[in-house]
């Protein structure tokens, strides 16, 4: 995800903040149709679980930011991309393990997702919504007006994505964990990428 240029001046409209809300989501939608798909028939309040656990941490994150950058720090600027990378790496790769691990026919896909696991995956993929936040403190904007909206937009895109993940599941069977995995490490990867191509 792209950090907002400070401008001198800059009002961000309400189709701007659609859009920013809409791309700040974008992470954990991909992360939480990986979650759907590694649970058994996940039920609409595990899936609103979800969705209100990333929601939650999505619009904290750039509240965190917005903070951070009126304090003028540039250590989220220099290193958020790499905590996510790292993260996101970490959890990826104990799917894929686990993934590869569970190949026992009496095996059953859990239920429901870990509190703590569905918190550490929200917060490694709203890493960028914080360093938006960084850039949005030089702006003039309503910080929890934005923060709000992007919590929102994540809240739907994360509920949906468990939806859809619960239909792609039982297609992928024991390998849905392990493309899970892979996705997150896709999404780390993916904002490494972002932050050095510019």
């Amino acid at each position: 995800m792209c950090l907002l240029v400070p401008g001198q001046d800059a009002l961000m409209n309400l189709s701007a903040t659609v859009l920013l809300a809409l791309g700040m989501s974008m992470d954990a939608f991909a992360a939480s149709i990986g979650k759907g798909a590694t649970l058994h028939n996940p039920k609409f309040s595990e899936a609103l679980r979800t969705g209100l656990i990333f929601g939650a941490v999505e619009t904290l994150m750039p509240l965190i930011g917005w903070a951070l950058g009126m304090l003028a720090t540039q250590f989220v600027l220099e290193w958020n991309h790499w905590i996510a990378f790292f993260l996101l790496l970490f959890l990826g790769c104990r799917m894929v393990i686990e993934g590869f691990r569970g190949n026992d026919a009496e095996d059953a896909p859990p239920l429901r997702h870990g509190f703590w696991l569905l918190v550490t995956t929200a917060i490694a993929t709203s890493l960028d919504a914080m360093a938006v936040g960084v850039g949005l403190a030089f702006l003039q904007v309503n910080i929890l007006t934005t923060a709000l909206a992007i919590g929102c937009a994540t809240l739907v895109m994360s509920t949906t994505g468990m939806m859809i993940g619960r239909f792609i599941g039982p297609l992928l069977g024991k390998r849905a964990e392990i493309l899970g995995g892979i996705v997150l490490m896709g999404i780390g990867v993916q904002i490494l990428w972002s932050h050095y191509a510019g």
